[in-house]
This record gives structure tokens, C-alpha cells and sequence, in this order.
């Protein structure tokens, strides 16, 4: 097999990490939300996620400021949706109402939840050392809501440009290490 080169500007499609998400924020009262890929699991307990949210971004500033959100994990259904809230800023426009879109009160924390998310994980920061080089926050979750009627949520995943894969088939295969922790 040849290889050829490939662009670095491109390189984020070969490694993108997980479903897209829908993140809420809130501040002053108004509520907003944003679609993000760049995520990362950092550790199990506490649950820590690292985000990437680009300081363009309207919810950027929020989530600085209120250092609390809450990550929505929304399923194919609900693609161009979550296409349209990327396509829309939240500086003005109510993307929950301009999307159809269900905002549901936290337990936790001010931003809501969406209802018609398969999943939804609420988070505060917890570190913020690197937010001003790379925009990357550390987020702990601090109460996670799950539809357990939904079996097998089918997640999509950006690949670029408009381009999503949809997550499908699972496969299972004898592994001797099969509790978290081992190495």
C-alpha cells in the first residue's frame, strides 16, 4: 500500500473523537447552545472531559465567565438540527426556538438540559489553565441523564465540511482486560 501525503489542515477528520454533542450554556437568564466535536474523556472518577470551544464561538464567553454547562448527546435524528444550530449564532438568535429544540431545567447547574437529546451531562469547570493558549477547558460532570428506553442510539460524527459518519454497528471481542483501570 502507497501513501500519499495529506493536508494538516485536515487532519482532525482522521481523529475525530466522539459524537458530536450540543453544549448549553446560560447567562443572564438566556440560554444557549452550540454544537462541538472537539472533546475528549480525560478520567472515570470524578467523570472529566476536556473541550476545545473557540474563542469566536458566542458560547465561548459565556461558559468562561459562569464555568458551567451541560454536554447533550443528540442522535441522528436530530441532525439537521443540530447542523442548524451550528449555521446560527446564539449573539442573536434563540437557537432553542429557532431549532425546535426542548430546554429542560439541571439539577446542578443553570444551563438546561435538551429533551430530545438521548443524553445529557452536566459539567463545571474545574480547570481553565488552558483556555487562553488553546481554548481547552477541563470539565467535571457533576450529574448525568440518560434515556434508557433508547437502545443503541445511533450518534453522528463530523468529518469535515458537512460531512458526517453515523455510528451503527457494535462489536464485541474477548479481551482478559475488561474493567476500567486496567492497563
Amino acid at each position: 500500500m502507497k501513501k500519499k501525503s495529506f493536508p494538516l489542515s485536515e487532519v482532525y477528520r482522521l481523529l475525530e473523537p466522539g459524537p458530536v454533542v450540543l453544549v448549553t450554556t446560560s447567562r443572564a437568564g438566556r440560554a444557549n447552545v452550540m454544537p462541538m466535536s472537539w472533546h475528549t474523556m480525560l478520567e472515570f472518577e470524578p467523570p472529566l472531559v476536556g473541550c476545545v470551544v473557540s474563542n469566536q464561538n458566542y458560547s465561548f464567553a459565556t461558559l468562561k465567565a459562569t464555568k458551567e454547562c451541560v454536554i447533550n448527546i443528540p442522535t441522528v435524528e436530530l441532525a439537521k438540527k443540530v447542523v442548524a444550530c451550528g449555521n446560527l449564532s446564539g449573539a442573536d438568535t434563540d437557537k432553542f426556538r429557532a431549532v425546535g429544540l426542548t430546554p429542560v431545567p439541571a439539577t446542578c447547574v443553570r444551563p438546561p438540559l435538551i429533551a430530545e437529546c438521548y443524553a445529557s451531562l452536566e459539567c463545571k469547570v474545574v480547570d481553565a489553565k488552558l483556555v487562553s493558549k488553546y481554548n481547552f477547558f477541563i470539565l467535571e460532570v457533576v450529574a448525568a441523564w440518560i434515556d434508557s428506553s433508547r437502545k443503541r442510539p445511533r450518534t453522528i460524527h463530523h468529518q469535515g465540511e458537512g460531512v458526517f459518519m453515523v455510528a451503527g454497528r457494535t462489536l464485541h471481542l474477548p479481551s482478559p482486560i475488561t474493567s476500567r483501570g486496567g492497563s
